[in-house]
């Protein structure tokens, strides 16, 4: 079994796969931000380091998911390979930090992988308005983060919302956090996993 959590940056993909991955005994695979050699510079320079940036995160996370596959376990993940290929880089390239040349050589690259890698078993897709992104972002308090603008995350939510609607690799559960709180709230909590369950129960 291979779940996996997509979302916008803020919108809760980390917490919820601690929590998940405790209450179904599941390895958690998450993405390792802080680990990450070019996020600072990233945000303070995109047009320099946008390119870097994604061929890092989609290195990792081809390496990620081939570890999935190996292990033959009851795995969720934290963010999937198909976010950086069909939301960041995309975004990128629209805002003019991806040149055509790099983009395309990326692209390129992420359809060798894309025909190596089995999609996750189930997806869910944590919905949620730039409100509460940037309360989490926030709350968080990573420096790197500091810059993100409105309208990068603006821009990011588009294309999630377009990427979602698209769908079409396995089932998808579209969970909107906005007006719920599965930390504080057992009961939302307990929501979200009884619409996992079902989910879950179908694919048998």
């Amino acid at each position: 079994m291979h779940v996996a959590i997509a979302g916008n940056i803020g919108a809760g993909k980390t917490t919820l796969t601690e929590l998940l991955a405790k209450h179904y005994n599941w390895d958690a695979h998450f993405e390792n931000a802080e680990d990450n050699p070019y996020l600072d510079d990233f945000y303070g320079e995109m047009e320099r380091w946008s390119f870097n940036l994604q061929v890092y995160f989609l290195n990792s996370r081809f390496d990620q998911i081939l570890k999935i596959q190996k292990s033959g376990k009851n795995i969720i993940q934290d963010r999937t390979i198909y976010e950086d290929a069909k939301i960041f880089a995309p975004n990128l390239h629209a805002m003019g930090l991806l040149t055509n040349r790099d983009y395309n050589n990326y692209s390129s690259l992420f359809d060798l992988m894309e025909n190596l890698v089995t999609p996750p078993d189930l997806l869910i897709y944590l919905r949620a308005d730039i409100k509460t992104l940037v309360g989490q972002i926030h709350k968080r308090g990573r420096a790197y983060e500091n810059s993100i603008s409105i309208e990068y995350l603006s821009r990011l939510n588009e294309r999630y919302e377009a990427w979602a609607s698209q769908y079409d690799k396995g089932k998808l559960l579209i969970i909107d956090v906005d007006n719920i709180d599965f930390v504080e709230n057992q009961e939302d909590l307990g929501s979200i996993i009884d619409k996992i369950d079902a989910q879950i129960h179908g694919l048998f």
